[in-house]
């Protein structure tokens, strides 16, 4: 799990390959690890890593190795890197760079594509990736000439910075070899980093408005976590006794022990939130673009508020007023705009009493939230109460650990279970919610923070999807612990079809394996939890064990959330004679 340093050649124009070039820039990036599966279209600058210091983190499927990736950056802040085949090795890779792209998380795709002497001819995984890549990265960067690798990998990094996302670096598999003469630039001379706080008409406006407020509510999002900026976002709750909910999974922007966080908006968050914000008569939405889904209604509360003015913070001027109609838009990076507001408010008043009524209105709705989860939690289930397993699961866990978070009925529940105080300690699948994200992106966690214990929870049917990557912690020594919530089925789907199809069910059951045993036959600790009162310690000794472990929890598949999409699915209707039964007018 150790990093290993080393030393880029910079400072003057030297004779070197392209592929001394590629690894060279990325030796400047601070580039530690690459995840892939080795392939020979980047042979020969696979041969240069150990040389360079850079670890290469051999996957089971390059799906893998983005979603890894994706985690590391939001955890680490640097920019992942992954590699892969050209051909099928690539496109592997869609699904986890779309998550990444949703994410906003930099990343560089390192492409091997045909050599050109066959471009066109079909020939042997001959695939088209820049046009495949185009709609789910910030931009594809072709290396047009060998000479020119350097060039556009680093045009590639300041992309991905600049633009919050993933890009394609595309170079023709022939381009690794050669000769050329360049120099290998630092980071400093080719991008920029600091990020501006917006127009001071703005920031002066946003500061006027909640000066004004009767009941300002704050939402902080990924763009407050990634800015450093949580420190910022108290100052200005603190002075105005704002309330300050957290957006949709992304937990850990705002401390939840703090007497003012509300906690989570979005499907299966918190109804103290969500009560709360429903209040609002200005607020300021700080690092999030406001997701259609992560505001939807939830627990039939309609929550969002329609009248309140809105003041929209985020760094990508696509974003603002993208969802929902604002006041005040602020380009601009969210710890500087958070200072900046709370400047201009401390001109406008230097001191300001705190509205001990509202606290006390808050620590009330918490309260009642708080005894609500674990009433539902303690319900019987047969074996485990899903939420009793993660009401156990989030008693257990050591303060500082990393969650990560797969997409399906179980794992999204835990939305209104998982409590942070610190940032970059979160990391969910989000809007893209595709399966198989959370063991893999717990991989990329634990090596971005090899001393935070790193926890995934996943479901039965997502863990399908990334259990083969159990080798790949045992190889390459990660030591994390998959919670599985095994239910025997595709839960959240299945809930669909209780509700809106009379209980009919297509698909949606798994008859699984023993996953404990599976995962001691690839060399992982495996354990298999059938009651909730043992969980907890459990997961501890997991945690103690530093081993990788996957622990198979057996909970009730009848136990189930809302259907995710309430918003988006019918009754069913039948026109055909033969369908008649269907009909939900005819049960």
């Amino acid at each position: 799990m150790e990093k290993v340093k080393s030393k880029a050649i910079t400072g003057k124009k030297v004779k070197m390959t392209p592929s001394e070039a590629i690894v060279e820039t990325l030796v400047a990036e601070g580039v530690t690890h690459i995840n892939g599966i080795l392939g020979s279209a980047f042979m020969d600058l696979l041969d240069l890593l150990p040389a360079a210091g850079i670890r290469f983190i051999g996957v089971r499927h390059e799906q893998s190795g983005a979603h890894m990736a994706d985690a590391y950056t939001r955890v680490s802040g640097i920019a992942g890197v992954v590699i892969g085949q050209n051909g099928p090795g690539i496109t592997n890779m869609v699904t986890s760079v779309a998550a990444a792209y949703q994410a906003h998380t930099p990343m560089v795709v390192i492409s091997p594509s045909a050599g050109t002497p066959t471009i066109g001819w079909d020939g042997f995984q001959e695939c088209d990736q820049v046009s495949v890549f185009k709609a789910i990265t910030k931009e594809t960067v072709r290396v047009t000439h060998p000479s020119r690798v350097a060039d556009c990998l680093r045009t590639a990094f300041r992309i991905a910075y600049a633009e919050r996302g993933p890009v394609l670096f595309d170079i023709p598999r022939d381009y690794f070899y050669g000769e050329l003469e360049d120099q290998i630039l630092e980071p400093h001379q080719y991008r920029v980093d600091a990020r501006g706080c917006g127009s001071p008409e703005s920031l002066e406006r946003a500061a006027q408005l909640l000066s004004e407020a009767k009941y300002p509510v704050i939402i902080s999002g990924r763009g407050t976590v990634d800015s450093d900026g949580i420190d910022a976002v108290r100052v200005i709750a603190e002075y105005l006794t704002a309330p300050v909910a957290v957006s949709y999974m992304h937990n850990d922007a705002f401390p939840a022990n703090h007497p003012l966080a509300v906690g989570p908006i979005g499907y299966m968050g918190a109804k103290s939130a969500m009560k709360t914000l429903a209040k609002a008569d200005v607020v300021l939405a700080i690092g999030t673009r406001l997701s259609v889904f992560g505001t939807l209604p939830c627990y039939d509360i309609d929550y969002f508020p329609k009248t309140a003015q809105i003041i929209q913070i985020d760094i990508n001027p696509r974003n603002i007023a993208r969802t929902h109609p604002i006041e005040v838009g602020i380009i601009g990076d969210a710890r500087a705009a958070s200072q900046e507001i709370m400047k201009r408010l401390k001109e406008i008043a230097p001191s300001r009493k705190e509205n001990s009524d509202r606290l006390l209105e808050v620590a009330n709705e918490k309260q009642v939230w708080e005894q609500e989860l674990v009433d539902l939690a303690m319900v019987e289930g047969s074996p485990i109460n899903p939420r009793r397993a993660l009401l156990e699961l989030t008693k257990a866990i050591p303060e500082n650990t990393i969650v990560t978070t797969d997409i399906g009925n179980v794992s999204s529940t835990a939305n209104a279970y998982l409590k942070f105080n610190e940032g970059r300690k979160h990391i969910a699948a989000l809007t893209f919610g595709n399966t198989g994200f959370a063991y893999p992106s717990a991989l990329g966690a634990k090596i971005a923070q090899p001393d935070c214990p790193v926890v995934a929870i996943v479901g039965d049917g997502a863990w399908g999807m990334s259990l083969h990557e159990v080798s790949t912690a045992v190889e390459e020594n990660i030591p994390v612990v998959a919670c599985v919530f095994n239910n025997g089925a595709w839960c959240a789907e299945k809930k669909n079809q209780v509700d809106f199809y009379n209980n009919r069910f297509v698909g949606a059951d798994i008859d699984n394996p023993d996953f404990a045993e599976v995962a001691r036959a690839m060399g992982a600790v495996g354990i298999r939890v059938e009651k909730a009162e043992e969980l907890g310690a459990v997961i501890q000794e997991a945690i103690k064990s530093n081993k990788p472990t996957v622990i198979d929890i057996q909970v009730d598949g009848s136990q189930l959330a809302p259907p995710f999409r309430k918003d988006a699915l019918k009754m069913p209707i039948r026109l055909l004679e033969k369908y008649a039964h269907l009909d939900h007018r005819n049960w």
